[in-house]
Order: structure tokens, then sequence, then C-alpha cells
């Protein structure tokens, strides 16, 4: 059983365009709308894989039963605590004649103690029966750094912390499994510049110290690195020309998630996780994955031990 959860999820516009042009009209090739946003991407990630998995999100407003309506058309199994804040709308911009991808991103709203206090109850009365925990995502304005930590504090799963900033390193203190930044959230976190590959690894080490068993940072398209205390691996993904990568970091979440249940070491479900973030950046809709294909896809992904 995986549980993924998280604060701040996303009903999601993604518009098509030949070339966005600043400052003059640009009409649309396509649009759709989808839930997204890291916990709901994770959790329909999950469900396409045809993982055991239950996701927990703050809903509210309008969104939300857009959000409801389309969990419940794809079969995912979820748990809502409503919130008085509206779930925020974000927009993917294509650019179909460059492949750029532009993101316009709306804050999550503040919500109440009460509202906290209700996912942390839902939270924990689920995790008590998973084996591997995903938790994703920033915290929604005003919510204490330390909201994490509390949610995992003394929980037996595996607790996968898709994070960045005061609340990952917070969280530290209760030993997750595995955290997941990449490059610039591992450089926020630390507070300072990370230029080379050594000082990377430096990086990643110092989150292994302060309480994490694994760290895993992805670098978008590029060689992606994992480490333990005793263990530095790198790898290298299969070189693509994406269609939307927008997701992908989550897909790579819910595919490690997904094949540690399964009984997969770290840097095979790593090598998995990968090839998912690869696969999702294929499609136009996020973390719409096939099992077969991910699971074809990942010997392509390279792996070697550094010493």
């Amino acid at each position: 059983m995986i549980v993924a959860a998280g604060l701040t999820p996303a009903w999601q516009q993604i518009v098509v365009l030949e070339r966005l042009r600043h400052g003059e009209v640009n009409r649309a090739r396509e649009v759709h709308w989808c839930a997204s946003g890291k916990v709901l991407n994770v959790g329909i990630a999950l469900a396409h894989l045809g993982a055991t998995a239950e996701t927990i999100s703050l809903v509210g407003g309008p969104p939300a039963q857009a959000i409801e309506a389309e969990f419940s058309r794809l079969g995912v199994s979820r748990r809502w605590v409503q919130t008085s804040a509206a779930t925020r709308v974000c927009t993917t911009i294509l650019e179909a004649d460059t492949g750029t991808a532009t993101e316009l991103v709306e804050n999550a709203s503040a919500v109440t103690p009460d509202e906290l206090a209700e996912f942390h109850a839902a939270f924990r009365e689920s995790a008590r029966s998973a084996d591997v925990v995903i938790l994703t995502g920033s915290l929604p304005a005003g919510t204490p750094a330390n909201y994490y930590r509390d949610l995992i504090a003394g929980i037996e799963a595996r607790v996968i912390i898709d994070g960045r900033g005061p609340e990952l390193t917070a969280a530290l203190a209760e030993k997750p499994f595995l955290v997941k930044p990449n490059r610039e959230e591992l450089a926020r976190t630390i507070r300072r510049e990370i230029s080379t590959d050594e000082e990377l690894i430096v990086a990643m080490r110092e989150l292994n110290a302060a309480g994490a068993r694994w760290v895993l940072v992805t670098q978008g398209g590029g060689a992606a690195w994992l480490t333990s205390a005793e263990k530095c691996v790198r790898f290298e993904p299969p070189q693509i020309t994406p269609v939307n990568p927008i997701g992908s970091g989550d897909s790579l979440a819910a595919a490690i998630g997904w094949s540690l249940d399964g009984g997969e070491d770290v840097p095979r479900a790593v090598q998995v996780g990968i090839a998912a973030g690869v696969e999702n950046a294929l499609y136009l809709l996020p973390a719409r994955l096939s099992a077969d294909a991910v699971i074809g896809r990942a010997n392509t992904v390279m792996m070697q031990s550094v010493p």
C-alpha cells in the first residue's frame, strides 16, 4: 500500500501555441484541463502503474469538483480534506515550434489551523497501513515549516519526500527513507551554490548525515545522482524530444514508490523512476503512464556506481 500525500494540488490548464509572442494576441492551437500539482500527479501516476495506493490532499472551491470528477473517471483512490480556500489554478504554455514549456504558477492559498489538523489526522490514519509514503509539494502559505516532520513522526512506512527548503530540513530529523530535491532545490535547502558534481555530492551527503537514508537529485533531462552514507550512483537518462516535461519529477517519485513496494532495491527503483519521468515527458497530459512502457524503458537508463 502506497500513500501519496500533499497540500498544494492544482487544476491545470495546458495551452498549446505555435509560438508564444510577448505583447501580442496568442491564439491557442489546443487547450486541455486536468488535475495536476505534484501530489495529484503522483496519485494519477500510481494508479496508471497499477499500484495499490491512496491519494490524500486538500481541495476547495470550484476546482475541487473538477478534480474529484477526474479522479473518479480515472479510478484513482482518494481522500479529500475540504478547505475554504479554492484550489489554485496553474497554466502550462507549450510552444509547438520550439518545444519550450512555460509555467504560470499560482501559489497555494493559506489554509486554517483546523484544516491542517484535519489533514494531519487523515494522513496519520492512512499511513498506519502504508508500506511506502510519498510526501510531495510545497506547503500552503503560513503553514509551519515543521509540518512535514510532525506528519511523519514515528510512522513505520518508508517515507519519500519530494520537497525543499525549511520543510525538508526540518523533516530530516525523522530520518526519511529517501528525499528527492532537484539540483536547484538542493542548493536552496543548503543555502549555497552548487557548481560542480563534487560539490553536489558533498551537499547530498550533508542531507544523508542529517537523517536521510538516501538522497536523489535530478537535473531535468541531465544526469541524476543517488547517495547514501556508503554509496554513490550516477544515472544517465536517454535523450528524447519532450512533448510536455511537466509532471516528470512526480512520475519519477511515483515509480520509485511503486518499485520499492514491489520489492526492488533502491538503485533499481530509481532507474525505473527515471524511466517513468522520461516516459511522462512524451505525452501531453502529465502522469498518464503505462507500466509496460516504463519497465521497457528502464534498461535504457544507464547506471554507474561512483567511487
